[in-house]
């Protein structure tokens, strides 16, 4: 197609116009320009007064400096749908060109900026897409506001609100919608090469914010966000989106990621098995370790605790640099020779001995050649030194410990404290990387080649970006008790939409020791319904017989069990401050599931909530955990720190 620019006073087919007024249609969207930009889907008004800003030479440049934009419209079809591209030019004799682009699908947008010249080289480490001042649905009453972390260190939370008293700004993405209609927008960055990105929302200014750029406390930053360089310089793509109900719509944005950066590739099933962290911590050695392998070859492998290929994934974490070579391999072939995947454990981006002047082993490089400064001072985060993933002794590390893993027969790795690879710093080695997104993209570009034949899953660590690992845990480090089952849910509650951007979600190490039989009940049934479904307890021989006999009875149930594909459950509702307490997910076969959590002290009395679950009248329903036959409309009750899931046909 011929690309025609228009000026802002010419009529042609595709554009309409009224005096300065210019806007383009496309589904059920509508987004006209009068000195900004409002954007309209199915007659409501998403966002008014829109427009774009950017910071150069240490100034905030807004589009309101600029004369009116020239237009152009195209139809187009690409990898996201069918769809119109709306292109605004800005042009000034004293700033860059300001190119505003927006992307019209079915049932969201794509929103960027790019700034260029000619001339000369440009720098910039803010660039907001859309900046929006108006009094729109995304304000209307009672509507909540989600809060989603940039990762999942310090045990953070997801949170939502009806009300903000000053400014939510949320990592990547967030959601405005109605938790009883379920309407909402929803709101992000779809691709995570380069920037940081955030939305803020403003009750009181009744704001708007999406833009690139964010570095802070929790991006675990001590300094500003890096600077982009060059002559052509964009920000992120954002979606925004407006659904009938808000978890399809952050499920669209899910795929959307997807569809940016592919999911790591994984043809088996999802693993189910134990890793030595939950119990035994730093006192894993070679003799409790394989002590387990054959506790669970024997105890509960043959009662249906293994995943749906007939293994269970057995693993070492923290701690295994205590054993020697020979040990090593003997616990993996023991796992091998029980049907089980040897498991195993790094961290790649960090330096817990903080011992600047150590050698990094297998090279001439000495730790302090190899950190992240910020403003001259190595960086400290969760008690170790951020590494530089840009530097050549960390690619020489990996293959090292690759070639090791793989010597002793590995196949799956759990790699931890991620975020210390993302961090903003005064420098890296690749003088062509200037950000910490960028940085932490070319370190997991290493591991996901050196490591290109093993499972990867992700323990503390960003969201975004996704592609380089088969799954990542969903929130920080989980336990026994009601509270950490409560934490837990907090991120599925939120974030279960995560899996579409992985191949699971994490909901860490299940531990039963010193907990009641119900919170026992409660922890399993957060782990099946999240994804990976991973035990923590000692079960050597000189592990507590109460905890083995718990494990035989809770952990050899096959309806339970059967459950865990990897498929995450979504909250049926979203109208609570902290966590969901009901999870529902529908199977292709026509069958329901919902998951019921009591996180408090006392029973809970409730009827199953079919209206609401969309499902009509189900002529069978079991309780899979008491495996009892429920009526529709019987008062169930559910004891204090307890939880029931329930098959419904």
């Amino acid at each position: 197609m011929k690309k025609i620019f228009y000026a802002a006073t010419v009529l042609t087919i595709g554009l309409w116009s009224c005096g300065n007024k210019f806007g383009v249609q496309s589904n059920d969207w509508e987004l006209k320009y009068s000195n900004g930009i409002k954007v309209y889907h199915a007659g409501q008004e998403i966002a008014g007064d829109v427009h774009a800003e950017y910071s150069i030479d240490n100034n905030i440049v807004t589009d309101k400096e600029y004369s009116a934009p020239r237009f152009q419209i195209q139809n187009i079809n690409d990898r996201f749908g069918k769809g119109k591209k709306w292109t605004l030019v800005y042009s000034s004799k004293g700033h860059p060109t300001l190119t505003q682009t927006f992307r019209i699908y079915k049932d969201f947008l794509l929103a960027d900026i790019e700034i260029s010249s000619k001339s000369k080289e440009l720098k910039t480490n803010y660039m907001a897409p859309v900046v929006a001042y108006t009094d729109t649905l995304l304000y209307s009453q009672n509507r909540r506001k989600l809060f989603v972390p940039f990762d999942n260190d310090a045990w953070i939370r997801y949170a939502t609100t009806t009300h903000i008293d000053s400014t939510l700004r949320s990592y990547e993405v967030t959601s405005v919608y109605d938790a009883r209609q379920r309407d909402g927008v929803v709101m992000g960055a779809v691709n995570h090469d380069r920037w940081k990105n955030a939305v803020e929302l403003s009750d009181k200014q009744k704001s708007l914010k999406m833009y690139s750029g964010i570095a802070d406390k929790l991006t675990r930053d001590t300094r500003s966000h890096g600077f982009l360089k060059g002559k052509n310089i964009k920000s992120a793509t954002f979606m925004i989106g407006h659904f009938k109900d808000w978890r399809d719509g952050m499920e669209r944005y899910a795929d959307n990621n997807a569809i940016v950066a592919p999911r790591r590739a994984w043809g088996k099933a999802m693993p189910v098995g134990w890793n030595s962290w939950g119990a035994l911590a730093f006192d894993v050695n070679h003799t409790n370790s394989t002590e387990v392998v054959k506790f669970f070859a024997n105890e509960l492998q043959p009662h249906a605790f293994v995943n749906p290929d007939g293994l269970l994934y057995t693993g070492l974490d923290s701690g295994w640099n205590s054993f020697s070579e020979p040990d090593l391999k003997d616990f993996a072939n023991q796992c091998k020779a029980n049907n089980q995947i040897p498991c195993i454990y790094w961290t790649p981006f960090t330096d817990w001995g903080k011992d600047p002047e150590r050698e990094v082993p297998g090279t001439s490089y000495k730790y302090k050649d190899v950190y992240l400064y910020a403003n001259g001072k190595p960086q400290e985060l969760d008690g170790a030194y951020a590494i530089d993933p840009t530097h050549p002794a960390i690619k020489k590390t990996m293959e090292d410990v690759a070639a090791l893993f793989r010597k002793c027969g590995y196949k799956y790795v759990k790699m931890d404290f991620m975020t210390h690879g993302r961090m903003e710093a005064d420098h890296w080695y690749k003088k062509d990387i200037t950000t910490g997104t960028e940085a932490y993209n070319y370190g997991m570009q290493l591991l996901d080649s050196v490591f290109h034949d093993m499972y990867l899953n992700l323990s503390i660590s960003p969201i975004f970006p996704a592609q380089y690992a088969q799954s990542r845990r969903i929130a920080c480090d989980a336990w026994n008790k009601i509270k950490d089952t409560e934490y837990t849910m907090n991120a599925l509650s939120w974030g279960w939409w995560i899996d579409r951007v992985y191949r699971y979600n994490d909901a860490d190490h299940v531990v039963l020791r010193d907990a009641t039989e119900g919170e026992n009940r409660a922890r399993i049934t957060s782990s099946i319904i999240t994804g990976l479904f991973i035990t923590g307890d000692d079960y050597s021989d000189k592990g507590d017989e109460n905890v083995k006999e718990r494990a035989r009875k809770y952990l050899t149930n096959p309806d339970v069990n059967m459950i865990a594909t990897g498929r995450s459950f979504r909250p049926l509702g979203g109208n609570n401050d902290n966590s969901e307490n009901v999870f529902i997910r529908k199977d292709e076969d026509g069958t329901t599931y919902l998951a019921v959590f009591n996180y408090t002290d006392h029973d809970m009395n409730f009827n199953l909530p079919l209206s609401s679950m969309g499902i009509g009248s189900p002529h069978c329903i079991e309780e899979l955990w008491s495996h009892k036959n429920i009526q529709a409309g019987e008062v169930i009750t559910l004891p204090s720190k307890d939880a029931m899931i329930f098959r419904m046909k």
